[in-house]
């Protein structure tokens, strides 16, 4: 009887009523299968008489950098402003016809370029190939919804620029696989994270945050300048070119200023009376991009004075895991609820999810100052597995059911 129950209840079409709903689904799919591969390389990397390990087309390291930054992360975001974007601009919500085509690009890509990686250059390239179709046909979509407006909505507008520099990233990856120079992957990872990532990550936080503590906490006074977006935007493209020009010596000058304005900018968001624990995963997640500048500061410091790279990719996954992979559970949890109709609460397995990825971010910097880090990083890499593993199914199967008040979508 349950089965009979469950059958008639899930179904794949559930996942063509939204486009969060399929794009949240394919992200929790990618999320899982990108870090199950990395926790494979690095078991193989770290103990080779144990593990046997294909070796990608392409070094692995760079091409862990690329499946994050453009395949996992970007499923969640093409979900979340293929949504919004139609109602911050007053227009009519998407067909699916009009997203279907970029959940098929992201999802088909990365599983192409993981069989890929296992050993079939073919499928590499194929993946490559409907990775770009897929990032082309969002932007295509959200363009022509940025022109259809009649007024002007900075934010989507700083969000599609921000996907216009991933998209260019994503080009110069593919160019380099088909034999260009490595320096185009430099350049793909750096406009991955600093053009990319962080401004899609913080114009969202800028709009959202205060919009969601205004519904919640009594007498809150919203904080959003367009000013301090436009400020972040400038100092993360002077991050972006003193590191492509290879000037460390003066990162300082932009790191710094973005240690003081994302700090300023979480003081003045963060609500000063109790908060529900959706509302306030945000804002605990958002403390880790403060820290990433405080970790990225020191370093630039530290070079400027002596030459000396110190604290490796700590920073970076700083940044990766503790306040992406942090807002990640605490936003896709958050629209995944009110979307579904369920009670604004965060269930179980996303506080178990969120609590664990703060040790895991935690380890993965840590890793930058133990003896044997590859067995740090490989440790890292499953307890990520294990954070999100009961979160993604959760949210696989809440995108295959229907929503439980019984509205449409």
């Amino acid at each position: 009887m349950l089965q009979t129950v469950l059958k008639s209840r899930i179904s794949p079409r559930q996942l063509v009523q939204a486009p969060h709903r399929l794009m949240f689904f394919i992200g929790a799919g990618n999320i899982l299968l990108a870090m199950l591969w990395w926790a494979a390389w690095l078991l193989a990397a770290r103990w080779p008489e144990v593990f046997p390990a294909l070796q990608p087309p392409v070094p692995a390291g760079w091409l862990h950098a690329f499946v994050m930054q453009y395949l996992v992360l970007p499923s969640f975001f093409f979900g979340f402003l293929l949504t919004v974007f139609p109602r911050w601009m007053g227009l009519p919500d998407l067909a699916r016809w009009q997203y279907v085509p970029v959940g098929a690009g992201l999802m088909g890509g990365q599983l192409a370029i993981l069989v890929g990686a296992c050993g079939s250059e073919i499928a590499f390239f194929v993946g490559l190939l409907m990775a770009v179709a897929g990032w082309t046909a969002g932007l295509a979509i959200l363009g022509r919804l940025l022109l259809q407006e009649r007024g002007t909505t900075w934010h989507a507008i700083s969000c599609f620029a921000a996907l216009v520099l991933g998209w260019v990233g994503l080009l110069s990856f593919l160019a380099y696989v088909l034999g260009a120079s490595p320096m185009l992957v430099m350049l793909s990872i750096k406009l991955g994270t600093v053009g990319l990532l962080v401004p899609v990550y913080v114009t969202v936080a800028h709009r959202m945050f205060p919009f969601f503590a205004g519904n919640a906490v009594a007498g809150y006074r919203p904080w959003r300048p367009m000013p301090w977006l436009a400020l972040v935007w400038g100092l993360l493209v002077a991050h972006l070119l003193l590191e492509l020009l290879h000037a460390y010596t003066w990162l300082w000058l932009a790191d710094l200023p973005l240690l003081a304005a994302t700090s300023y900018a979480l003081w003045r968001w963060w609500p000063r009376a109790s908060m529900p624990g959706l509302l306030a995963v945000l804002f605990v997640g958002a403390l880790w991009l403060p820290v990433t500048f405080a970790l990225y500061s020191a370093q630039s410091l530290v070079y400027a004075w002596t030459g000396v790279f110190e604290l490796g990719r700590a920073p970076a996954h700083a940044l990766f895991i503790g306040f992406f992979g942090s807002l990640l559970i605490a936003m896709v949890t958050r629209v995944t609820q009110g979307h579904s109709g369920r009670p604004m609460v965060m269930p179980g397995v996303a506080w178990f999810g969120f609590v664990a990825v703060q040790l895991v971010a935690t380890m993965r910097v840590a890793a930058e100052f133990v003896p044997d880090a590859y067995a740090w990083h490989a440790a890292a890499a499953i307890a990520w597995l294990v954070a999100f593993l009961p979160w993604a199914v959760r949210l696989g199967w809440i995108h295959l059911s229907p929503r439980v008040d019984g509205k449409p979508g």
